[in-house]
């Protein structure tokens, strides 16, 4: 029998739907992340030795609280219907804590968001600096490729992977701060989104929960 009635039963259902929905919300997170680390364009632009690894590091977070939302909305939904006051709790923590990671991984690519992109300009300006060094070479064509840009705006070197290019190509170093400036507002919005759902739900939890308790102490 059900332990809550009225406006509480309403919202034990509201939960149960929020939980599915957060589990979907899990699912797009993880997809995003995925996408982020296995983007054939970001791969070739951050492979090679000395390529930074700053950028992964934020995708790694970003997985990480994905898979663990998937798992936390499955066992949301699994409280909800038994309207299990232990369950409920522990969804609420594990709410606080990906939350937490949330912020975290935030914080982290906005506050990296320079670092990230001046490691990237200056990797890809090492790989052309020496036009003589046939792996450099390699991976500045990968970028001219990738972006459709050559060159970098201060460098003197670029002249000679630059001969075919296009007389109004844009140079790499711009290509490149617009590409990451992109990728990393995906991850921001995401986070900002997910982290006003997570608010909702632990909300609801908390009134679930206090009410189970308080239909307890009056039975």
């Amino acid at each position: 029998m059900s332990k809550v009635q009225g406006g509480m039963k309403c919202v034990k259902y509201l939960l149960f739907i929020f939980n599915f929905i957060f589990w979907l919300s899990g699912l797009l997170v993880l997809a995003v992340g995925l996408w982020l680390r296995f983007d054939p364009n970001t791969v070739k632009l951050l492979t090679g030795d000395g390529a930074p690894d700053t950028f992964f590091i934020a995708v790694y977070i970003l997985l990480g609280a994905g898979g663990l939302m998937m798992i936390v909305g499955f066992f949301g939904c699994f409280g909800a219907v038994r309207e299990s006051q232990c369950l409920l709790a522990s969804f609420f923590a594990c709410l606080l804590i990906i939350f937490g990671a949330e912020i975290a991984a935030g914080v982290f690519g906005f506050i990296n968001q320079k670092q990230i992109v001046e490691e990237v300009q200056k990797f890809y300006s090492s790989s052309i600096a020496d036009v003589s060094n046939p792996n450099d070479t390699a991976i500045a064509v990968i970028y001219h490729q990738t972006l459709n840009c050559c060159g970098g705006s201060t460098s003197d070197m670029s002249t000679t992977l630059c001969e075919e290019a296009e007389e109004n190509t844009q140079d790499c170093l711009t290509a490149i701060s617009d590409f990451f400036d992109e990728k990393l507002h995906t991850i921001g919005y995401i986070g900002i989104g997910i982290a006003g759902v997570m608010v909702i739900g632990m909300i609801f939890s908390m009134v679930l929960c206090c009410a189970i308790r308080n239909n307890r102490e009056v039975i």
